[in-house]
């Protein structure tokens, strides 16, 4: 996986704090499918908009990861944001259609969410970008292309 491409900026961000925040929404969105509460949701949706869509430097969930790993201590590692903005669209995109098809198909919000969940988790987890790879192998062929 060493030839992923991702999107490039000069802003940076914290990668404990991104695995932290993953890990926080995989809760969140584990407690949606849970309970079937469609605040969880509408929860995730918010958060994924404020990082995808707006100029604050945090969200409630990054700002949350933030303090947890001041409060813990544990070592800084500036990574490029420009992916992570990306994979919080992408987030966002699915958040926001899983919280449209709660209305309409209980089900498939469930699947998209449990998704969401799983590319959240391998994030939080694994240190691997689902959002990276869409954008190698779907994004940039598109733009090569026109």
């Amino acid at each position: 996986m060493k030839n992923l491409i991702c999107p490039i900026s000069t802003l940076k961000v914290d990668k404990t704090v991104v695995r932290i925040t993953g890990f926080m929404m995989a809760v969140m969105i584990a407690l949606y499918i849970y309970s079937g509460n469609i605040i969880f949701i509408t929860v995730i949706t918010v958060d994924f908009f404020i990082r995808a869509f707006t100029p604050l430097n945090y969200s409630y969930f990054s700002w949350t990861a933030c303090h947890i790993s001041q409060l813990l201590k544990l070592p800084k590692h500036k990574i490029d944001k420009a992916p992570k903005i990306f994979a919080a669209r992408v987030g966002f995109l699915f958040a926001l259609a899983a919280h449209v098809l709660f209305y309409i198909h209980p089900t498939a919000s469930m699947v998209l969410g449990i998704i969401l969940m799983a590319f959240t988790l391998i994030e939080s987890v694994l240190n691997f970008c689902f959002g990276c790879a869409v954008y190698t192998y779907i994004v940039l062929p598109m733009y090569k292309k026109s």
